[in-house]
């Protein structure tokens, strides 16, 4: 049975809580706690898989509450409630909560969103793996970028669409945009799967606060053990990948998500890279020592693989569900059905196609495939398709 803990200062907004979730007490323990230090209490005694706290408290908010639930209680998923008017308050949680719930919170919203979390560590085998997620507020930006994002947002003269077109160069600032324009926070009637729209959602004076809060958007600092450069590798793949999928034939109402995804495909690897860096080292030198593909050796090594752990971080973050669908399966597509050229079928082709630019920036010619991609792209009906596809990735290039 899963725990859920209610955190709030009034014992009324509880009681309306426990009240609204009536009919799901045989399936969650739901536990109530009067207050920050209630709940840190309450942590002490038991652990629980959901916590959902009122931002606007009094001694301890929130923000600190979830911060401090987070290093010590890392596998905990954490999701704040915040009302409309408390846009740069909530954003002083960005680092620390996986959701943003608006307050007062829609039932059915609040038990969606518990469900898919838990579900999301359901599908997480390791244990150790999910505790250090847990631990993550917030990914490495690129320092050129954060840079010039700093520049551009204290610079009165800025357009928006120059602010996203910054941040879509940075796989980090991307995914921490994306997490809270898809909030219940802000209150959209569809998800945002579009940078450039979510930029103009959140505004100039959101991004700014983000911008300016060094927790939210932390700049890489280039350990020994994994520098700088192999980062910014990640990010070109990234980006090139991403370029690729905006020309692929997907359906043109699922072209904003193919893109993003493919954008967002090894926010696995950067995590690895910034949090486990000697794991990270240990899975490329034995890829190199095996030949092996970087997945495969993250396998053998810890169970799982980049596109798992990252499609799990997504998940959490409230990515939309296809987007997180496909960062999951990018390696293996197969793993589900597939109607059509859809996101996943593009982020695989897409993630194939800017690695062979990756080797060969002049283009595939007398490239040869690998046998299990060849027989991935059969099985996806796409494998008579390829030279017309790797014309396409040439043409994103432009």
């Amino acid at each position: 049975m899963k725990r859920i803990l209610f955190v709030d200062d009034e014992s009324k907004i509880l009681d309306g809580i426990r009240r609204m979730l009536h009919a799901d007490r045989n399936r969650w323990d739901m536990q109530f706690a009067l207050g920050g230090e209630a709940a840190l209490q309450a942590c002490e005694a038991g652990s629980f898989d959901v916590i959902v706290s009122d931002m606007r408290m009094p001694g301890m908010d929130g923000a600190t509450l979830l911060g401090r639930i987070r290093d010590r209680f890392p596998d905990s998923a954490r999701i704040i409630l915040s009302g409309y008017s408390e846009a740069a308050l909530a954003t002083r949680a960005v680092p620390v909560a996986h959701r943003f719930l608006a307050k007062p919170c829609n039932p059915l919203e609040l038990q969606s969103t518990i469900e898919r979390m838990c579900t999301l560590q359901d599908l997480m085998g390791s244990p150790e793996i999910r505790k250090t997620v847990g631990t993550l507020g917030e990914l490495p930006s690129l320092s050129g970028t954060f840079t010039r994002l700093t520049n551009a947002v204290n610079d009165p003269n800025t357009l928006i669409n120059q602010v996203a077109e910054i941040i879509e160069q940075d796989i980090a600032m991307s995914a921490k945009v994306l997490q809270l324009t898809n909030s219940a926070f802000f209150g959209l009637s569809q998800q945002v799967t579009s940078l450039s729209r979510a930029v103009f959602y959140l505004g100039m004076e959101t991004i700014k606060n983000l911008a300016l809060a060094s927790e939210a958007f932390r700049v890489f600092v280039p350990d020994s053990r994994v520098p700088q450069h192999v980062c910014e590798s990640i990010q070109r793949h990234a980006l090139k990948a991403a370029a690729i999928a905006s020309m692929l034939p997907v359906e043109a109402k699922l072209r904003d998500t193919a893109t993003v995804a493919a954008l967002l495909h090894d926010i696995g690897s950067l995590f690895l890279a910034s949090s486990m860096p000697d794991t990270f080292c240990s899975i490329l030198s034995r890829a190199n020592e095996r030949g092996c593909k970087q997945f495969e050796a993250e396998k053998e090594l810890l169970g799982t693989s980049h596109a798992e752990i990252g499609a799990y971080l997504l998940g959490l973050w409230g990515i939309p569900n296809l987007a997180v669908e496909a960062v999951a399966h990018h390696h293996h597509p197969t793993r589900i059905p597939h109607s059509a050229f859809d996101c996943t079928v593009a982020v695989y082709v897409a993630d194939l196609l800017a690695g062979e630019l990756d080797d060969r920036p002049q283009g595939s010619k007398g490239h040869e495939l690998a046998e299990s991609d060849r027989a991935c792209l059969e099985a996806l009906g796409v494998l008579d398709k390829l030279p017309e596809l790797r014309e396409l990735a040439l043409l994103s290039r432009n």
